[in-house]
């Protein structure tokens, strides 16, 4: 999977062709250096998914909660404050990851160790045209 985003008006078509690809899976891990796009792809796929609430980063909370349009958690993780693994293991990461709902994860280098081993792991890269690339690594 391969998803250029050249511009705003691509991130709602670029959000169906991510979910298109999404299979069965339910554990997205999302790298990406700082700026690169990782809040603004997953507010995209959210709202694809019927998400009505505002989707933002969780940077503070380290994890927001919202639902789909069947009613169904989501869970949106940011792992960018945390200073050690067992801060994870503090908020009760499994509960979550292994819940069966969908988690979007950015900055996961963080918490590499304790990713489920199915966790699908996603580049977002900024081109030197101002684009995206969102692809599985």
């Amino acid at each position: 999977m391969r998803i250029e985003i050249n511009n705003l008006t691509d991130l709602p078509p670029a959000a169906r062709a991510f979910i298109g690809n999404m299979g069965e899976s339910k554990v997205f891990a999302f790298y990406g250096s700082m700026g690169a796009g990782k809040t603004t792809f997953i507010k995209a796929v959210c709202e694809e998914l019927g998400v009505k609430e505002t989707v933002a980063s969780p940077t503070f909370a380290i994890i927001n909660e919202y639902r789909d349009k069947k009613g169904d958690s989501i869970y949106h993780f940011d792992f960018y404050r945390i200073n050690k693994l067992e801060e994870a293991f503090d908020f009760g990461y499994e509960d979550y990851f292994y819940s069966g709902n969908i988690c979007f994860i950015e900055w996961p280098e963080l918490i590499e160790a304790v990713l489920p081993d199915d966790t699908v792991k996603i580049a977002i890269r900024e081109e030197p045209s101002g684009g995206r690339i969102v692809e599985r690594i």
